[in-house]
């Protein structure tokens, strides 16, 4: 198997779809054997995206994942070197113009984190890559790894994967959940709070994720968001990524019940207004299992109970009740502040003019005074 096939099967391994222009340098059906993705990097640029690992090989065993070493599939493993050249290729092909890249736990924690911190540096120094690296910080790494990887990536991240240690017990038994994955994320907080910027590849230092299987264990969305919300603002996440659960054959989970994609939509919907909108976890509303209203937005949902019999007026309100209103993102919010200094906002139509066109605000708001005119229906 040569480098390229076995790259073909670490990057099928993440679940992404193959997309992008292919080069006509590279054996094409080797590359479209190869997975990637357009991904919007924190900037909001667009970029293909290679996702994938140095090995499907891990010793952890999670009770849900696709590398349980008990489930049947074949496994492959690429040398640091190997994996930095054959990416390096693909990208002066223009095949993709970043890599995400990850590992199984394959000898231990602090080795895994080697052979991709080895990569990682390879590519930046070897190969003179300036484009954007994701580097997964792996459990069991240690602190002077952790800022080897900071100095050569533009996003770091180490998944937690539950809310906490019970659940975490449940899902991966063999993981801990403060001393492998918790105190990574205090090194990193803590490392960007004394490192100075020079320290940094691009002068800045890298942006820190998560992500957590949700309902596998019966764990409950005020359990991911509490934790969510306290990730924001202890650890200073830039967001969080959820994965509903969905079984696997070979593997300890797999007669347990797929959980529904909109469950996950609605954790996103969530957690960017507690990130983004001032919004606590006693705003939100949650059933009796602890889980959000799959049907309705949750903004929405507050808005109804809030803003139905008191209407915010537009131009008088403040920054932090315009978030509040569905509909009006930051980018509106932005926008209102701005044009309301030269213009009083009387009539849909002045709303429509600068840019906001959603029909949401409308049963919440007050324009000069008066509720806007609009047809039910439509809500």
């Amino acid at each position: 198997m040569d480098h390229m096939d076995s790259l073909s099967l670490l990057s099928g391994y993440m679940d992404l779809e193959p997309s992008g222009d292919l080069s006509n340098h590279l054996d094409q059906k080797q590359i479209k054997a190869i997975s990637y993705t357009d991904a919007h990097l924190p900037n909001g640029r667009q970029i293909s995206l290679l996702k994938t690992m140095i090995t499907s090989v891990c010793e952890k065993n999670c009770n849900y994942c696709a590398f349980h070493s008990n489930r049947n599939y074949r496994r492959t493993t690429l040398t640091a070197e190997e994996m930095a050249k054959t990416f390096i290729t693909l990208h002066r092909s223009g095949v993709v113009k970043g890599l995400f890249l990850s590992s199984g736990i394959a000898g231990g924690g602090i080795r895994s984190q080697d052979r991709l911190i080895d990569c990682a540096d390879m590519l930046r120094n070897r190969y003179k890559y300036n484009g954007y690296l994701h580097l997964k910080l792996l459990p069991g790494c240690e602190k002077s790894q952790v800022e080897s990887v900071m100095q050569l990536a533009d996003r770091v991240s180490i998944n937690l994967e539950a809310p906490n240690a019970y659940y975490l017990k449940l899902l991966a038994p063999e993981k801990d959940f403060h001393e492998e994955l918790i105190q990574p994320l205090q090194w990193v907080n803590h490392i960007r709070s004394y490192y100075p910027s020079n320290q940094y590849w691009n002068k800045k230092p890298p942006s820190l994720v998560t992500q957590f299987v949700v309902g596998a264990v019966q764990d409950s969305d005020i359990d991911v968001l509490t934790t969510t919300a306290q990730l924001h603002s202890k650890y200073k996440i830039s967001r969080a990524y959820f994965s509903t659960f969905t079984p696997l054959p070979d593997t300890p989970f797999e007669n347990h019940p797929p959980v529904s994609r909109s469950r996950k939509y609605r954790l996103y919907q969530a957690s960017y207004l507690i990130r983004d909108f001032g919004f606590n976890i006693t705003d939100l509303f949650f059933n009796k299992k602890g889980n959000l209203d799959t049907g309705i937005d949750p903004k929405i949902y507050w808005a109804n109970s809030h803003l139905r019999y008191t209407p915010i007026e537009i131009n008088t309100a403040q920054k932090e009740e315009l978030l509040r209103i569905p509909g009006i993102g930051l980018k509106g919010v932005q926008l209102i502040l701005k044009h309301r200094r030269l213009i009083r906002f009387q009539s849909i139509q002045d709303l429509y003019k600068i840019g906001i066109k959603s029909a949401k605000p409308l049963p919440y708001i007050l324009l000069n005074g008066k509720r806007p005119i609009y047809q039910q229906k439509l809500f």
